[in-house]
């Protein structure tokens, strides 16, 4: 090894000792100016039996919400009865799908993660990490399969969708060509960049790439006149968009750059975009993400998964959303700076004055009035 791979090697495992005591203060992340901490407000609805709602969604009823997690199977929240019901699952084989979180078994099980409805037909769409783009009916059950290759090739990581009802189209990501989702750190700190925004026409059952070359493509969502559409793309902690229409269809460009690691985006009724952080970028985090050689050696360094994602969040993990207007521009930023009721949120759906907070990261979700 060279000399200079041979320090940086040593100056990472000493951060790693850092990790294990638990220095906060030398991993901490910045403060966001304009930021707001409110999120510990939220109130917790916990899924008993369940992990992970990474991602909400409402039907044209406004019943819901309904999310994925972590065993395959997709729930309903029954306001009324306050409580959660099964309604869909991606995958048939579900003999062996009894624990609420079982990494070994999401390729089986299926792992749902982005959620949307469509409002004209009331089906759901699902993109599940493993086994593709699925749909199922208003009444749930096993979903039916769209999309689960391209060029003869399995999708690897599908992730996240929207969907243009009058185009008949669906946007989605897949976030990497390589690393399935279970191996989504090695993804980020290995400097991969083969995640890709892709389409599916409904009508003709073509798909077709978008723009590839990304690093962890992951949240999808179009703006109000279908204009354009955002892709975040999670390891270099900004968003994209690329235009659908007018004299810049076609192009892309950045929309904004953002001080932590985006997941999924959702749009409000006004038009403006809900992004949820899965943590802010500190520095630490910044240097492995900027230089890929040292990503690829941490990957190499004697420590577990969570000193690893501990790493890189950046010390005590604590909930972050940021709205954005049609501009990219920040214009309201929520925490729950100490993490007391929130840590990590996948997505930020906005509905009736309230916004529903998912969690790939826990067995629970939060709901904040706005």
């Amino acid at each position: 090894m060279k000399p200079g791979l041979i320090h940086g090697a040593a100056a990472l495992a000493a951060l790693s000792i850092f990790v294990a005591f638990n220095f906060n203060h030398l991993l901490a992340p910045p403060i966001i100016p304009q930021s707001q901490d409110f999120l510990h407000k939220a109130e917790i609805n916990h899924l008993i039996g369940a992990f992970g709602p990474e991602s909400l969604a409402f039907d044209a009823n406004g019943d819901g919400p309904y999310t994925g997690v972590a065993d395959g199977r997709i729930l309903k929240w029954v306001g009324a009865e306050r409580r959660w019901i099964d309604f869909a699952v991606t995958s048939s084989n579900r003999e062996n799908c009894t624990r609420p979180f079982a990494l070994d078994m999401e390729h089986i099980c299926g792992r749902p993660l982005g959620l949307r409805f469509d409002r004209k037909t009331g089906d759901l769409y699902i993109a599940d990490a493993y086994l593709g783009l699925h749909v199922v009916g208003s009444n749930g059950g096993l979903a039916s399969k769209l999309v689960t290759e391209f060029e003869g090739k399995p999708l690897v990581f599908t992730n996240d969708i929207d969907i243009d009802e009058d185009e008949n189209v669906l946007y989605f990501s897949d976030s990497s060509t390589i690393f399935q989702r279970r191996q989504f750190m090695a993804s980020v700190l290995s400097g991969d960049r083969t995640g890709r925004l892709m389409k599916y026409d409904r009508s003709t059952k073509e798909v077709t790439v978008l723009l590839k070359g990304l690093a962890f493509a992951n949240g999808v969502a179009l703006s109000k006149d279908r204009s354009f559409v955002l892709i975040a793309e999670t390891s270099t902690c900004r968003i994209h968009r690329l235009w659908l229409k007018g004299s810049k269809t076609g192009q892309s460009e950045i929309f904004s750059e953002l001080p932590g690691f985006p997941d999924n985006i959702r749009r409000n009724s006004e038009g403006e975009f809900w992004v949820a952080l899965h943590s802010k970028k500190g520095p630490i985090s910044h240097a492995i993400v900027a230089n890929p050689w040292i990503g690829k050696i941490v990957l190499r360094l004697p420590i577990n998964f969570k000193q690893l994602h501990y790493l890189l969040v950046g010390g005590k993990p604590h909930a972050t959303v940021i709205k954005l207007n049609e501009n990219g521009e920040i214009v309201k930023v929520l925490e729950d700076c100490e993490g007391k009721s929130l840590k990590f949120i996948s997505e930020a759906e906005e509905k009736d004055g309230k916004l529903w907070l998912g969690s790939v990261l826990t067995p629970s979700i939060g709901v904040y009035s706005l």
